[in-house]
């Protein structure tokens, strides 16, 4: 636990004090639905995030796995990964008494907490599906890569410096994609429907949408959203 002990060392008083309040995986995710979520192109430590009130999914997700580290969980991030038309999305996952959760920070409503309930991580994984669209309402998750154990990566520092936080990223990048849909069943996908569209994107931050190259063509069956 010395990386947690040199994390809770840099912290003021008043930062330990929201620290120790993130006492269950729910509470975490509380924290990081108050935290507006970031477009900017760089990525923040868990330290960051707790000072400067902001993350993106990537931030998000190594927060919450370095405060479920603190309530005894291994720190573990899972990543979603979605066809060439969408971004990737990352979770910190737990266990619970065998049965899998996550937290996480999204730009989409549907994309952040689940309830220890699922026994795999495929299932943990498809249980995002529905809500994992892009902005032309095409359903766009396809596998998973994980979950990796943070705890191996901690001569990185990453609980309290941004400088190597790349080095997550490309190991995730190295890891095998785990698929979720066989190619003729993602051929025949319908399109999410308006209301789960606008639902999903309440409260989004514009600018952190992912927009599709209008070179990569939608599949068959794409529409528009309206």
């Amino acid at each position: 636990m010395q990386a947690v002990m040199d994390f809770e060392e840099r912290l003021t008083r008043e930062e330990l004090e929201v620290v120790r309040g993130l006492d269950s995986p729910s509470r975490i995710q509380e924290f990081l639905d108050t935290v507006p979520y970031s477009t900017e192109e760089m990525y923040r430590c868990p330290l960051s995030v707790l000072r400067d009130r902001q993350a993106h999914c990537f931030d998000g997700a190594l927060f919450a796995a370095a405060m479920l580290r603190r309530l005894g969980y291994p720190p573990r991030i899972l990543e979603l990964v979605p066809n060439d038309r969408d971004d990737e999305h990352l979770l910190a996952v737990y266990r619970r008494d065998g049965q899998w959760g996550a937290v996480g920070q999204s730009n989409f409503v549907g994309l952040r907490f689940r309830e220890p309930l699922y026994r795999t991580l495929r299932e943990l994984a498809l249980s995002y599906f529905e809500q994992y669209y892009n902005v032309q309402r095409e359903k766009t998750l396809r596998g998973y890569r994980g979950p990796l154990d943070l705890s191996t990566l901690d001569e990185l520092n990453w609980m309290v410096s941004r400088d190597q936080l790349e080095a997550i990223a490309a190991r995730l990048d190295r890891m095998r994609s785990v698929p979720l849909l066989k190619p003729n069943m993602a051929a025949v996908l319908a399109p999410v429907d308006a209301r789960t569209y606008r639902a999903g994107l309440l409260g989004a931050n514009e600018r952190g949408l992912y927009r599709p190259s209008p070179t990569t063509s939608p599949p068959s069956g794409a529409q528009e959203p309206s």
